[in-house]
């Protein structure tokens, strides 16, 4: 309900802003990209381009649950919308090439023209300008359009009143590659991809409010995210993309100079990096946890034995684990702990255990997970030991990258009959244990590696020790000049003393 609730708020913008009346014309929408690439520090000289096509390339149809249709699911006007980016980023001149031989008709139209008025009036004929030619042909496609990559919905109903809301994820992907027109190489390829968003929320309500009375009602909207904008921000990602790419290949470069073109890329980097490890789900895939960890845990136990009062009682452990890889680790801990049957049994314990555990979700904040393995059980202080097996599971939230909380369960068996005094029936005696902990990552990893706070704290350190490797450098220099200085002065008050004299 809390989900629905949430969802539903989200989405009251698109529901008290429902048309009521026609709407007038009015200029395209922008995306969040095309301020960007508006934005971008202009280039030294804009290079003349040339696009001959950019279609679709899916051959996809809608969808339609009336039956078929022969509507594209991709726009067809690719072309169109990748010449209006080239144009909006400054970085190039794009000329006509797409309906060429129009071009090239009235070009031949103006001279026979011309030509016409020449001979007729007998004066000399004036020549065209010639047409500019492209450098750089820059060609590419939509090449994907994946329906219900991801689809869900949440609903509830109590006594005939509830709602419901339902999603679906769509996925278009388009390429983009200069090619030089002198010598047909491929310079640069790029590739990027874009979600397509479709949510649907309703509330109904059924009710019989008195006899022969019923209340009926419903209310909902649906709202989709239009496609042509999604394919827009797509190829507009896409040219920005090329220009930074470029840069680095140094087929163009910014009026700022390198200072200019080092920042540019290096904050593409970055923005490429988060990209590589994100999954089509976007899902960001950034080892949150490092390989060694320090546990710390305490909770409660309870004692499955012969007698009868079982009754809680404490346990504290700590632990160490090393990761092997994000999913797989092994773990390490030494527990203290009573086991107590009121008023006939309570005593106390120590354990040192080894287990295999599995991480479900290593590359979230929030994961469960779940172990197992073998140990021993000290009975009377560390006189007796006794073997066991143990399984548990658990969650832990990763607080920062450096420290996290978990609870966990576990199911202690053991391979004695006579862990309480008392041996009876068939079973041997068993406890269970649970509680709460404070995990402590050590070493890097690349949560920490990317912390903003982490890096801040780095460049103020480097800065200090740049500074007093600057002072040092000062003062040892201010010494070899005070010690070359010395001389002179003594051999001047020398010279003073014999004039004297």
């Amino acid at each position: 309900m809390i989900l629905l609730a949430c969802i539903v708020l989200q989405g009251c913008g698109a529901y008290f802003n429902q048309p009521l009346d026609t709407q007038d014309a009015r200029i395209g929408e922008t995306t969040k990209v095309t301020d960007r690439l508006r934005n971008l520090p202009p280039p030294i000289i804009p290079a003349v381009v040339g696009v001959y096509k950019f279609e679709d390339q899916t051959g996809q149809f809608k969808l339609s649950e009336v039956g078929s249709t022969f509507s594209n699911a991709v726009t067809q006007g690719g072309t169109t919308i990748l010449i209006k980016a080239l144009e909006d980023s400054g970085w190039f001149r794009p000329i006509e090439r797409e309906n060429l031989t129009n071009l090239v008709t009235e070009r031949n139209l103006i001279l026979d023209t011309r030509r016409s008025y020449a001979k007729q009036s007998n004066t000399q004929m004036k020549d065209l300008d010639p047409l500019l030619y492209a450098g750089i042909l820059i060609e590419g496609g939509i090449v994907s359009y994946d329906t219900n990559v991801l689809t869900g919905g949440a609903g509830a109903r109590y006594f005939g009143a509830g709602g419901s809301t339902k999603y679906r994820q769509d996925r278009v992907t388009v390429y983009l590659r200069a090619v030089s027109t002198k010598s047909g190489e491929i310079l640069k390829t790029v590739y990027v991809s874009k979600t397509i968003f479709s949510q649907a929320v309703d509330a109904s309500l059924f009710r019989y409010v008195s006899f022969q009375r019923l209340l009926e009602a419903e209310t909902g909207f649906t709202r989709n995210e239009p496609g042509q904008l999604a394919i827009k921000e797509a190829i507009e990602k896409a040219v920005e993309s090329l220009i930074i790419e470029g840069i680095t290949v140094n087929l163009w470069s910014p009026a700022g100079g390198q200072e200019v073109a080092t920042a540019m890329v290096r904050k593409y980097n970055k923005e490429k990096e988060v990209a590589e490890r994100t999954d089509v789900y976007q899902r960001d895939l950034l080892q949150r946890r490092s390989k060694l960890r320090i546990d710390l845990g305490a909770g409660g136990t309870y004692m499955q034995g012969d007698l009868p009062n079982a009754d809680y009682e404490h346990h504290f452990n700590v632990g160490l684990k090393y990761n092997f890889n994000p999913y797989l680790g092994v773990r390490g801990n030494l527990s203290q702990l009573r086991l107590n049957n009121e008023g006939l049994f309570n005593e106390q314990f120590h354990t040192a255990d080894l287990n295999a555990e599995v991480t479900l979700l290593p590359f979230e904040s929030f994961t469960p997970h779940v172990y197992g393995g073998a140990g021993v059980l000290a009975v009377n202080g560390i006189s007796n030991f006794e073997p066991k097996l143990q399984v548990g599971a658990g969650f832990e939230y990763a607080l920062t990258p450096s420290f996290g909380i978990q609870a966990f369960g576990e199911y202690n068996m053991t391979f004695t009959d006579e862990l309480d005094g008392t041996v009876a029936g068939k079973r041997d005696d068993n406890y269970y244990r649970v509680g709460i902990g404070l995990n402590f990552y050590l070493g890097d990893n690349q949560a920490k590696q990317n912390n903003l706070t982490k890096q801040q704290r780095k460049a103020r350190r480097r800065q200090k020790r740049s500074e007093r490797k600057q002072l040092r450098e000062s003062l040892k220099k201010a010494k070899e000049l005070d010690a070359l200085s010395r001389p002179a002065q003594q051999d001047d008050n020398s010279n003073e003393s014999t004039n004297s004299n």
